[in-house]
């Protein structure tokens, strides 16, 4: 066969732009798509975004729609409230009324047969209140000084701490003690004791008492306590505190 012949029997050259699209794609893929492939690429997204948009902004738009009809059917229905409430009657009168009876002054109801009893028509009744208000007084009175005398009285009282003396150191304490503490009067009342060392041996007794001050004061307690004088040389105040 001849080349010629050979030649016609080829198809290759008749198939040449199916070639030459498949070599583009090769050299496409080695070196990235073209820069019309990358601008229809863009385009393309940049649709898609725009589409993405346009469906929030309706969902958006049918969103207020539904707000303004809420506020609309609100608004409806608070102006047929107030136009009720205008159509109205106040109703702040009636209880006025009501309440006016009660604070009125209590009438004496007298039956009258004859238009000749006028005079024995009481229409104010001041006299019987007056003296019910009085008596009502009175009784709070009663109440509180009753209330006022059953309270208990405040007592004042204090503590006294005493120094007894002896004459020496022979004097018997314990009878010296025995003989302060005779001593007994309303108001009075002895508490604990001790003997504390003067010097050359002896000691002076050291009392406490509690006492009413309107029943017993310091004089009188000295007054009495001295009377012993076969043990007691002289009393003094140590301590004097109020209660």
């Amino acid at each position: 066969m001849s080349g010629l012949q050979c030649l016609a029997s080829e198809n290759i050259w008749f198939d040449k732009h199916s070639y030459d699209e498949a070599e583009k794609r090769f050299y496409e893929g080695i070196n990235g798509p073209s820069p019309q492939q990358q601008q229809s690429s863009s385009h393309a997204g940049g649709d898609q975004e725009l589409v993405s948009r346009m469906k929030s902004l309706e969902l958006e738009n049918q969103t207020l729609h539904k707000v303004v009809e809420e506020m609309r059917a609100a608004l409806l229905k608070l102006e047929t409230r107030v136009a009720v409430l205008e159509k109205t009657p106040a109703p702040a009168a009636i209880p006025c009324a009501k309440a006016a009876p009660v604070q009125a002054a209590p009438v004496k109801q007298v039956k009258v047969e004859n238009g000749d009893d006028d005079d024995d028509i009481d229409l104010f009744g001041s006299d019987e209140e007056d003296e019910e208000a009085e008596r009502l007084k009175q009784e709070r009175l009663d109440a509180y000084a009753a209330k006022k005398a059953k309270k208990p009285a405040i007592i004042a009282k204090s503590s006294i701490l005493l120094d007894v003396k002896p004459w020496d150191d022979e004097t018997d304490m314990v009878k010296l003690e025995e003989c302060v503490r005779s001593v007994q009067m309303d108001g009075l009342l002895w508490g604990a004791s001790k003997l504390v060392p003067v010097g050359y041996g002896i000691k002076k007794l050291q009392i406490s008492c509690v006492v009413e001050d309107d029943k017993v004061g310091t004089d009188i307690l000295e007054e009495e306590i001295t009377k012993f004088e076969d043990f007691v040389q002289s009393v003094d105040v140590a301590a004097f505190n109020k209660i």
